[in-house]
């Protein structure tokens, strides 16, 4: 009972912070909450024409239809209309065909409920497929059958997804370009600071096991953060699709070919952070055989890894940031290949014939020179 109420009052008090944060400025918590005041006020504008004004005869399916279609996008809102429209007509008008010659019930879900479901496996209604169903049950459970009480049913099911699909458009219509490159800043300054806890550690010589995992742990959820990079990117393009808020927001333009191009050197950052990190994680390891590299050579490969943090911050600043330091990051990649065959003389040099020692200086080697490579390129 303790765990159940202590894990009750994490959620409230997350809640609670959401709240806050909505409040206190544009972020996702505020953004959700608008979404579900939107989606109310569909409800409320489809029943107050279909069942107040109108007392149509199954007024309920224009609210219903209204509310799911407030969706996350506009672009998303129309798409799925469109498909939860075609799906509530092909289960209405096939519940219909069958039940009228029958005369019972359950004699046609008996044979309407398997044909709807297949209908819904169709790919082109995507994940509204499953409406072929429910349609199919409003026709056979809502009292009798007739010709007339369905095609109200697909009129006001019309009705509610015009309604609802317009609200979305016309009422602060949901952008994420804020979202989108705020994540791509998170995941380019955790790469720094990864880069630089590593770095930090060669150069004192405090990296043990516990440390070396600690690094290599946050070299894996990088790559976490980078994938939620290249979603939120994929949002915020969707959300300008049909957008009519898109006009008036020139101030924070849509994400372009640079979006694409950070994804891309973020991807080659964790992945190649994360080999750097493994392989000091093995070299750290109490079990393994193979000596420590040199204290110079670690020094070396630190200022290399502090170069390249430093890099990456240039790179995030001259993409996402309001500051042009181009020519910082040409000239600080330039410096960075120059560390860069420092460091490769350095480790030819002091290679045994060890093959431990061979492994892990190649490692090394291999993992920085894939980072600068994709560094240079981007800072051209």
């Amino acid at each position: 009972m303790r765990v159940t109420w202590q894990a009750l009052w994490c959620e409230v008090t997350a809640a609670a912070r959401g709240a806050a944060r909505a409040w206190a400025g544009p972020c996702r918590e505020r953004d959700l909450a608008v979404q579900a005041v939107k989606a109310a006020l569909a409800a409320w504008l489809a029943w107050a024409v279909a069942g107040w004004w109108l007392h149509a005869p199954v007024a309920f399916v224009a609210p219903w239809v209204a509310v799911v279609l407030v969706e996350s996008t506009v672009y998303r809102s129309i798409a799925h209309g469109l498909q939860q429209l075609s799906a509530i007509a092909a289960g209405t008008i096939v519940a219909t065909a069958i039940a009228l010659p029958l005369h019972d019930t359950v004699a046609a879900m008996a044979v309407v409920l398997p044909l709807a479901l297949l209908l819904g496996q169709w790919r082109g209604l995507g994940s509204q497929g499953i409406y072929a169903a429910t349609g199919a049950l409003f026709v056979l459970t809502n009292g009798s059958v007739t010709v007339a009480t369905s095609a109200a049913r697909l009129a006001e099911a019309l009705f509610g997804a015009v309604v609802g699909i317009t609200v979305n458009a016309l009422v602060r219509p949901p952008l994420y370009l804020r979202d989108s490159r705020a994540v791509l800043r998170d995941a380019a300054e955790e790469a720094h600071a990864i880069l630089r806890a590593v770095a930090e550690g060669l150069a004192e010589g405090r990296w043990g096991a516990e440390e070396a995992g600690a690094w290599h742990e946050r070299a894996l959820r990088l790559h976490r953060l980078v994938e939620q990079a290249r979603s939120a990117l994929a949002w915020s393009r969707e959300s300008l699709r049909g957008n009519l808020r898109r006009r008036h927001r020139r101030a924070e333009p849509p994400p372009g070919q640079g979006c694409d191009d950070a994804i891309v050197v973020l991807d080659y950052a964790a992945v190649h952070t994360a080999g750097v990190t493994r392989t000091v994680l093995e070299a750290a390891a109490q079990d393994r055989p193979a000596p420590r590299p040199h204290p110079e050579l670690a020094c070396r490969y630190a200022e290399f890894l502090c170069r390249t943090a430093h890099a990456l911050r240039l790179y995030s600043h001259s993409r996402f940031g309001h500051e042009t330091c181009e020519d910082e990051l040409g000239t600080a990649v330039a410096r960075l290949r120059e560390t860069l065959e420092e460091l490769r003389r350095d480790l030819v040099r002091a290679t045994t014939d060890d093959p431990d020692e061979v492994a892990t200086y190649g490692a090394l080697l291999a993992q920085a020179h894939r980072l600068a490579d994709q560094l240079a390129v981007s800072g051209t």
